[in-house]
């Protein structure tokens, strides 16, 4: 039984992970074996490996867009303990819009959206008021330097680094108590990863649990609390 008296946000328990490539005559290719990870609510963990060594699919496990072949992935939701491994369609769509925060490098456009009114969906959708919400967006997307002409503009006419922007204001609208950062400063000029930084400083201070890759040597050493070593299993297996 888990304790709700401790910090604790975010646990993953022997989590095993292995795709098979079926255009390879079947090879199966372990990715994920016995991995385990603890988050405490304040904390940054970077995950750290070469490259193929998991990373991504342990990020992309723990916002369930991988299934797991075995473990656990609790994620302490209003209150409660739920196991992401386990938990159906609506409680994984109701942990997204409530409790677990995803924020990547790309931007998935809505056509005919404005930028705008994509970084304020997320809040909208929690019932928070419209005016709350612009004034939210418009802070962020100031913080971002995405600059105001741009704001009633869709997306889809952006530059890569414009979109990524819009992308990280949209992830951290929400004061979510978990979130995911998958290379949120790729790309970016040092005057935007420095206020990337500064976002991710804040949402720790909030006493968000924050698990993250960053290839930027310099942003890593800045924001991790510690660094979780990734082991990846080295045999390929074959049917």
């Amino acid at each position: 039984m888990r304790n709700h008296q401790s910090n604790t946000q975010l646990q993953v328990e022997h989590l095993s992970k292995t795709f098979v490539l079926h255009n390879q005559n079947g090879a199966r290719l372990p990715v994920l074996h016995d991995a385990n990870l603890t988050v405490e609510g304040g904390e940054c963990v970077v995950l750290h490996g070469h490259s193929g060594s998991g990373k991504s699919t342990l990020l992309r496990s723990l916002y369930a867009n991988y299934l797991p072949d075995e473990g656990h992935i609790w994620v302490r939701h209003q209150e409660r303990w739920l196991d992401m491994v386990q938990a159906p369609a609506r409680e994984i769509l109701a942990v997204r819009r409530h409790t677990v925060g995803w924020v990547s490098q790309f931007l998935r456009v809505i056509p005919r959206i404005g930028a705008l009114d994509l970084v304020m969906q997320p809040l909208l959708e929690l019932g928070v008021d419209r005016g709350q919400c612009r004034a939210r967006a418009e802070e962020l997307l100031v913080r971002l330097n995405v600059p105001p002409r741009l704001w009633p503009l869709a997306p889809s006419t952006f530059s890569g680094g414009e979109q990524q922007r819009v992308n990280i204001a949209r992830g951290f609208i929400v004061d979510y108590p978990v979130l995911l950062l998958d290379e949120p400063t790729a790309s970016l000029d040092d005057r935007n990863s420095r206020a990337v930084v500064g976002l991710i400083e804040q949402a720790k201070q909030r006493g968000a649990a924050i698990v993250g890759i960053f290839h930027d040597e310099g942003v890593r050493r800045r924001v991790a609390d510690r660094l979780h070593e990734m082991q990846p299993p080295q045999a390929v297996e074959t049917c």
